[in-house]
């Protein structure tokens, strides 16, 4: 058993070193930043624009009043929670783009349960649950909600052979088909079936936020406290020391008496209740009902986020702020500049892919130096 343990942790260990590769190549992820905002200077200015101009309006856009920067915010709590599981299924060496339907599964699910009471709610009866405990349990469906659907992606995957990138794939159509039935069937506003969506909710069933803003305290308070027990559990315990070895090599950590298949599910299960938590979220603190495009494809952009990040978690909150900004502050462009407010999507795919070339280029670099030392 001593020796079964110690070839666990060196196993461990060694698939650690391979984890954070932004912590060894600093200056070359640097430059790849650089190169990034220099592709992006050049894009803009064959649109006609100074990308002073552009950094200056996307700026005001985002931060010039207390309601965008409460947008930011309202957009950065569901983005990290998203990251936050994400992190597990990478370091299990999956990609989980299943993370979109596994959020609108989990705003769906929020949905319903708050649906269940709302009707007493509003009329005050007796046996009506009170407000905060509705709130509760519906925070807790949608966490419950997007970690079935996650599970269901990593059964398709472990023991249904299917790519967990097909699998995921194929669930996020399944639930997006899922919720417009809802809109447009049996959750439909009386008398009218709208792309809006369902009734708001009763007010009282809305998360509270800051002064006049979409900010809800409640929303940055879970996804800082989620942040805080994704570094905890997946660098300093034993489950995540596993998740990594799986993820390095599933066969191998399954000889030396790791579950593998187990951590695999875990893994799945992890990233779909905080994305189901991101998504109920959503319902309860943003848009008050449930509309078609409720996961406002966070989830997608939550991978591009955990992939600049290299998958460390340390690095998610400012990466996450930073692309929150972004595509809040690129609503002012069209106004302010005439120029269309994808360009913050140009410049968070420019920074992904000249970051992951960096990350393939160091890692090269030091295997070539490895051999040259061996």
């Amino acid at each position: 058993m001593a020796v079964r343990g110690s070839r666990t942790e060196s196993l461990v260990a060694e698939s650690s070193q391979s984890w954070l590769p932004l912590e060894r190549t600093w200056v070359i992820q640097g430059l790849a930043w650089l190169a990034a905002l220099l592709f992006v200077a050049g894009v803009i200015l064959l649109a006609g624009a100074s990308p002073l101009q552009v950094a200056a309006s996307m700026w005001q856009g985002a931060f010039g009043t207390e309601a965008q920067f409460g947008r930011v915010l309202a957009t950065l709590a569901p983005l990290v929670l998203c990251c936050c599981g994400l992190v597990f299924t990478f370091v299990a060496g999956l990609y989980n783009l299943g993370i979109e339907g596994q959020m609108v599964v989990g705003a769906i699910a929020a949905t319903f349960l708050v649906r269940l009471d709302s009707v007493r709610i509003a009329r005050l009866e007796a046996g009506g649950l009170p407000p905060s405990l509705v709130i509760t349990l519906a925070l807790l469906a949608g966490i419950l909600g997007g970690a079935g659907w996650g599970l269901l992606a990593g059964i398709l995957n472990v023991w249904g052979r299917v790519n967990e990138i097909f699998a995921g794939l194929g669930l996020n159509f399944v639930a997006q088909g899922w919720v417009l039935y809802l809109i447009f069937g049996p959750w439909k506003r009386p008398g009218v079936a709208s792309m809006s969506g369902t009734e708001l909710l009763d007010p009282r069933l809305w998360l509270p936020t800051w002064g006049r803003s979409e900010a809800s305290p409640v929303a940055l308070l879970l996804a800082l406290l989620a942040l805080a027990l994704t570094v905890l559990v997946v660098r300093n315990t034993r489950f995540g020391l596993q998740l990594r070895a799986v993820g390095r090599n599933p066969v191998a950590a399954f000889r030396l008496g790791i579950p593998a298949t187990r951590r695999l599910l875990m893994a799945f299960a992890c990233c779909g209740g905080l994305a189901g938590l991101a998504g109920a979220l959503q319902v309860l603190a943003l848009f008050h009902r449930l509309i078609p495009n409720v996961s406002s494809n966070l989830g997608f952009l939550a991978l591009l986020v955990v992939m600049l990040a290299g998958f460390n978690p340390l690095l998610i909150l400012p990466i996450a702020f930073f692309f929150s900004s972004l595509n809040i502050g690129s609503l002012q462009l069209p106004l302010s500049l005439q120029l269309e407010s994808s360009l913050a999507g140009v410049i968070q795919g420019s920074l992904v892919l000249f970051v992951l070339l960096a990350q393939g280029i160091s890692r090269r670099y030091f295997l070539k130096e490895g051999k040259q030392k061996a």
